[in-house]
């Protein structure tokens, strides 16, 4: 995870920590494309109240 100066605009914590979403039915599937195994996604978010800051995409050139 990249280091940022991050502060959440739920509860003004700093602390953040990123999970990922990895199994076949959380991955982001290309539209059109019925035979890609798509994407996980990555999210980062406060580790005290849970708002999410940021959603990546791990590999964009699926796309």
């Amino acid at each position: 995870m990249k280091q940022e100066n991050r502060v959440c605009k739920t509860c003004g914590s700093s602390n953040f920590t990123e999970g990922e979403m990895r199994n076949g039915y959380a991955n982001v599937m290309p539209i059109g494309k019925s035979f890609s195994f798509g994407s996980p996604v990555i999210f980062i978010f406060c580790k005290q109240c849970g708002e999410v800051a940021s959603i990546i995409i791990e590999k964009p050139e699926k796309f």
